[in-house]
């Protein structure tokens, strides 16, 4: 992204105020998806070992609370940069085959820029002086179904490559980068090949395809690359945002549900592709008309902290989010026609941005809550030849907080043209000549070597406790792969049970909403796919009704609860499995069906906004439900019984 992204929305202004006359822009015809590329060993280039910079990591990276680690545990901070282009670089008007019509005059070819300037193992040698240790790679849809090669000129100073199609060049590309010790992340961008973000059939992920046809891409991307174990991220979509009739939402269980959208990818992935795979999802990038007058907003990831997502591994959740100065929380970033009063960010003084990035992102790293995540600032950006003194000041606040906050991050872009892109820390002329951040005279060095060079949290992260937030709001959310395996074990109703390692520790009275956690004793599940579906009252033992005038829900002895089923409102089942050490037969009621009864330090946060919650304390789990068929009352979850765990 540069710093014209958002001020092509002015069109976009225009389009959505004039919503019913105009028809809205044409998106990019993408090519047929049934003439994908089969999944060829992609070609390598030279291999370098690898230097400092990208450091003696192993993969696979996961995550443990706020931060990134490795397979060892220790913390992996994603210092990286956007090498873009194979998105497409195409603005959408004029021919497609004239630079002047591409963004900034470069005509990617759908191909990751500077790859007709430049060999490969001299841009790898370049990213390392750099100092990054990570790449993100954007890519579209369109790229993947291309079968086309792309021209000669495009790869002149890598012709390797000639014959090949974006697909197979990116392969390369992924293997350059990987082979030189650099971990890659997989973005998808664009759904067509065209420079984003008006309305031209990218705002969403399904503008220009379905959702299944969106997941499958994901699915065939994650599968081509499972053999690079450097190849550790999915980055699921660029800056969602609204077209010219609708926003996207969070939540909603429609169409245009970017939350539910991001979790069936997530899971498809990491269960039919890569299991090792990290998943990053980005927040809502725009709602609304901005126009004085009419709402207008940059959610950004502000609605994590009521709804989270719960992955089939608890431990693969990246969060992300994109700052740019002449944007703002409520600030389209267009000038002119449809330019709002909104702040945007580079006015802010340095404490109001402070606060601003607190608010729409970062308070997602506060550890103990049900949405505990990293968060990567995948896109920030300035240009060099940018004079501005707000626009300067911006990027010297915005590096000091992503130093003094230890945070992962993503400069935009990586690459450019000398000439073109002054945006780009490393610029190429026709010659092959570097220009740029490493060469002298860059004002944005002293910034960037201060963010580079920042002390953070390094070395073994232990892990700590986990809580995970379960949400039936629209649909089934079993996110165990154990259970999975085993089938429907419930049809009909809508489902939830906790990720493998985690068991069920809250429930709210209405909603459906649950938490899970690992507190206190970790993986309590016994080895084996035995397990029990309650339904009535069988397992009750004598003299054990701790909800009198209630039906229970309780787990045969030895077992606890891992998931939970409704139909409405009403509790349908509980999942029970047995445990792989001996549990109490006694326990204490929590009853929650007219008023909160959470522990006092609200572990896990709130995981059911606005309803009515019972939760286990941290040494405790849940051995049974309770609620009643009364007329006139509701016959969602009323009170837990709450078992002591071993100790």
């Amino acid at each position: 992204m540069s710093i014209t992204k958002f001020a092509r929305i002015v069109t976009y202004l225009t389009a959505s105020l004039m919503v019913l006359t105009l028809s809205g822009t044409a998106p990019a015809t993408a090519a047929p998806r049934s003439a994908a590329p089969a999944a060829s060993a992609p070609r390598s280039a030279t291999p370098e070992p690898a230097a400092s910079a990208t450091g003696t990591w192993q993969p696979p990276l996961s995550t443990r609370g706020r931060y990134i680690v490795d397979s060892a545990g220790n913390r992996f901070r994603l210092k990286a940069a956007n090498w873009d282009g194979a998105q497409g670089s195409w603005n959408g008007s004029g021919s497609i085959d004239d630079p002047a019509d591409h963004h900034a005059g470069q005509d990617s070819h759908g191909i990751p820029l500077g790859l007709d300037r430049v060999p490969l193992p001299q841009l790898m040698s370049d990213f390392r002086a750099l100092g990054i240790n990570s790449v993100r790679l954007p890519f579209s849809n369109e790229m993947i179904h291309t079968t086309a090669p792309v021209p000669d000129a495009a790869v002149a100073a890598n012709p390797v490559l000639r014959g090949e199609t974006p697909l197979q060049v990116y392969d390369a590309v992924v293997t350059a980068l990987t082979d030189a010790g650099f971990a890659v992340i997989l973005n998808n961008h664009t759904n067509t090949s065209r420079w984003c973000c008006g309305v031209d059939g990218n705002e969403r992920w399904n503008s220009s395809q379905s959702t299944g046809q969106w997941a499958d891409d994901w699915v065939f991307m994650a599968r081509r690359y499972a053999a690079n174990p450097r190849v550790v991220g999915a980055d699921l979509y660029n800056e969602v945002r609204r077209d010219v009739l609708d926003d996207p939402n969070w939540g909603l269980g429609d169409a245009h549900d970017w939350y539910a959208a991001a979790q069936l990818a997530a899971d498809r992935i990491l269960t039919e592709a890569n299991p090792n795979l990290l998943i990053v999802v980005e927040g809502i990038n725009w709602t609304g008309i901005p126009v004085d007058g009419f709402p207008h907003d940059r959610p950004t990831l502000a609605p994590v902290r009521t709804l989270s997502h719960t992955l089939v591994d608890a431990h693969k959740l990246v969060y992300s989010a994109h700052f740019y100065g002449y944007t703002g929380p409520h600030h389209s970033g267009a000038t002119g026609i449809g330019e709002t009063s909104d702040l945007r960010y580079q006015d802010m003084t340095r404490d109001q941005l402070y606060q601003v990035l607190a608010d729409q992102a970062f308070y997602v790293t506060t550890e103990g809550k049900h949405y505990t995540a990293p968060v990567w600032v995948s896109e920030f950006g300035i240009g060099a030849g940018e004079t501005g003194t707000a626009a300067r000041t911006w990027f010297g606040n915005i590096t000091d907080y992503f130093a003094d906050h230890d945070a992962d991050f993503a400069y935009w872009p990586l690459v450019g043209w000398e000439g073109h892109d002054d945006w780009a820390l490393l610029r190429y002329d026709t010659a092959g000549h570097r220009y740029g951040i490493l060469d002298g005279g860059d004002w944005r060095a002293t910034a960037w070597d201060h963010l580079m060079d920042s002390a953070g949290r390094t070395g073994y992260i232990a892990p700590g406790t986990t809580w995970r937030m379960l949400a039936t709001d629209h649909g089934d959310a079993v996110e165990s792969v154990r259970v999975r395996t085993g089938g429907d074990w419930d049809s009909g109703a809508y489902k939830a049970v906790c990720p493998d390692g985690l068991r069920l520790t809250g429930l709210a009275h209405s909603g459906g909403r649950g938490l899970c956690t690992d507190a206190a004793a970790g993986d309590l599940r016994a080895a084996g796919q035995d397990r029990t579906v309650v339904t009535d009252e069988r397992y009750v033992p004598a003299g054990g009704d701790w909800a009198s005038g209630y039906t229970k829900l309780q787990c045969p002895a030895g077992r606890f609860v891992i998931g939970y089923s409704r139909r409405g409102e009403r509790v349908s089942a509980v999942l029970c499995v047995p445990a792989r050490t001996t549990l109490s037969a006694a326990g204490r009621t929590v009853w929650f069906d007219r008023s909160d009864n959470r522990p006092a330090d609200a572990a896990g946060d709130d995981f059911a906004y606005g309803a009515y919650k019972g939760q286990c304390a941290a040494g405790e789990y849940i051995a049974g439900v309770a609620f009643t068929t009364r007329l006139g009352s509701s016959p969602g979850p009323a009170a837990v019984l709450c078992a002591p765990l071993p100790s």
